[in-house]
């Protein structure tokens, strides 16, 4: 079994990405100064604003807004989720919504893009198009920090539980949600969801996430991690700051093996879309 000491960033990123990867960058550093083998940063890190100015942020990855990380984590010999950025895509007015993870060495492990984007429309709060701006992904994301397989997720994909599941079968001990959690919905929301995530997976959640923001769709923030059990071990004040947590693989193993429910799927009488 293994452990893992980890930091989640909480951010409150504006309209400059310059600035605002200066300070992601910053705290970064410091969480890792400070003993995280993996810190854990939030979605849009780079930019909160209008969609002009979000196409305009878009970089490659590997690239000028992923540099400052690959440093920190070469130099503290840590891992580092960005937990988004706008990655260049084939189509210049929809990048993609990026999380990528950069190992020790400063190379991007593995990045996963943005599979569910939220356009909706909330009575009385939030009514947003994401995919009007981004290029969703295809691709369900697993990979190894230490010896410990996280599964990478984004913000909106809290809301879909299938995609969770199919995670922690594909090995996830730990799964990842950086996020730009709308106030309104997040009071309601937000712990509830992550929460039922880890319950239902017996998996550690690292929430890392924006608070404040543009005017008239601010963030929820509460930045936590969440253990096997759904239980709240770390949460952040409604601050920019960081948080921390000791992650034991063997907590995982032990709920997994007394309530087994990844043992006691039965998809084959309730997979809709098997049988279409």
């Amino acid at each position: 079994m293994t452990r893992l000491s980890v930091a989640l960033v909480q951010l409150d990123a504006g309209s400059d990405p310059e600035t605002n990867v200066a300070a992601a960058a910053e705290l970064a550093d410091e969480a890792a100064a400070g003993g995280a083998r993996l810190v854990a940063l939030p979605e849009y890190l780079q930019y909160r604003g209008g969609d002009e100015g979000y196409r305009a942020s878009a970089r490659p990855i590997p690239g000028p807004f992923t540099a400052a990380f690959s440093e920190i984590a070469r130099r503290r010999d840590c891992w580092i989720l960005a937990g988004s950025l706008a990655e260049s895509s084939e189509d210049p007015a929809r990048p993609y919504n990026t999380s990528a993870l950069i190992g020790p060495n400063g190379a991007i492990v593995a990045r996963y893009r943005k599979i569910h984007l939220f356009d909706v429309a909330v009575e009385a709060g939030p009514a947003d198009v994401e995919s009007a701006r981004v290029t969703p992904g295809d691709a369900a994301i697993v990979a190894d920090v230490d010896g410990v397989r996280l599964g990478l997720t984004i913000c909106y994909d809290l809301r879909f539980a299938e995609l969770y599941r199919s995670l922690a079968l594909l090995g996830a001990e730990v799964l990842t949600v950086p996020a730009n959690f709308t106030e309104r919905t997040g009071r309601d929301h937000w712990e509830v969801l992550l929460r039922a995530r880890a319950i239902e997976n017996g998996a550690y959640v690292l929430a890392p996430s924006q608070i404040n923001g543009p005017p008239g769709q601010p963030a929820f923030g509460r930045t936590m991690v969440i253990d096997p059990w759904g239980v709240v071990i770390a949460q952040a004040p409604d601050t920019v700051g960081i948080v921390r947590s000791e992650l034991d693989t063997a907590r995982v193993a032990s709920i997994r093996r007394q309530i087994p429910v990844l043992a006691n799927r039965r998809p084959a009488t309730y997979d809709v879309a098997a049988r279409r």
